[in-house]
């Protein structure tokens, strides 16, 4: 994946599995000095369709696979059967197919990212991260962006958020590292209650043995990342680069390119620096929950 990339991605171990199964092809064919145009060839289709799957972005089909591991000389039945399964595990389902209907494809990509990463580092400027928000601070959130959703709808964009996050508490849970900034907790989404709640969730979420969170306060001034929030994905799987995910208001940048994702990993650093340390945290939002609500 690189700039620009929005294509879907329908699984989370899936999504994972298709960037391995596209790298070791791509390996394969360069191997035997064959060009994409004449990979692409042998499969009916063109030398860009070879990118897109050596890239892992489009689903693939068996027949496929084993034409080009034929083209390629991968004659040991082990390994040809091997990487047919990636194949088809690639090509399963993610759970939030069922919500196919009110997520787009570049946030389904995003979805399949998260729930195979083993460390999420994310810096938030304007809300509480997915990953922590309780459900009537989700639905505040989603009602700012969709204001005439029909209740229905707005229960099965809530329930998404919900199990989203069973993702931490899984026993293979990644590592969440997060950054927020204080206006994030000043600000009374959902009204005073619903925040109070909020943070008090945050409280708790902030013992758990695989969550970091830190809060920058206003008397950080300005920081490295003020552009903007933005994610980082690390896989448990070392052929797999970092990635970083940029959210814009209708669409998404995944940046995997080496020098990009070591201009944010730089940013994140020193946002962590300019924030309170982890241990700093229950208490500077055990005084932002006594000041919610207070008269300015």
């Amino acid at each position: 994946m690189s700039a620009g990339s929005q294509e879907e991605a329908p699984g989370s171990g899936p999504t994972v599995l298709r960037i391995l199964l596209g790298a070791q092809l791509r390996r394969l064919r360069e191997a035997k000095a064959i060009s994409r145009e004449d990979a692409g060839w042998e499969i009916r289709a063109s030398g860009s369709k070879i990118s897109r799957m050596e890239l892992g972005r489009v689903s693939f089909k068996e027949r496929d696979v084993a034409d080009l591991l034929t083209l390629y000389g991968v004659n040991d039945s082990e390994e040809r059967e091997a990487l047919l399964t990636l194949a088809r595990q690639a090509n399963n389902p993610g759970w939030w197919q069922q919500f196919s209907d009110i997520l787009p494809g570049w946030f389904q990509s995003y979805l399949g990212l998260e729930a195979a990463a083993s460390l999420i580092r994310t810096y938030e400027i304007q809300f509480v991260p997915g990953l922590l928000q309780t459900p009537d601070y989700a639905r505040a959130v989603i009602m700012l962006g969709h204001a005439g959703v029909t209740p229905e709808e707005m229960d099965r964009r809530v329930e998404l958020r919900r199990q989203r996050q069973q993702v931490l508490d899984r026993p293979d849970a990644p590592q969440l590292w997060a950054v927020i900034d204080e206006a994030v907790l000043r600000r009374p989404i959902g009204g005073i209650d619903v925040m109070r709640a909020q943070i008090e969730f945050l409280i708790d979420a902030a013992k758990k043995p695989n969550v970091r969170l830190q809060i920058i306060p206003f008397h950080a001034g300005g920081h490295a990342a003020a552009g903007g929030p933005f994610a980082i994905l690390r896989f448990p799987e070392p052929e797999l680069p970092d990635v970083v995910y940029v959210e814009q208001l209708t669409s998404a940048i995944y940046l995997d390119k080496r020098e990009d994702v070591d201009q944010y990993a730089m940013a994140m650093e020193r946002v962590c620096i300019d924030a309170e340390p982890p241990n700093h945290t229950p208490e500077i939002l055990g005084k932002l929950l006594n000041e919610v609500g207070r008269p300015a």
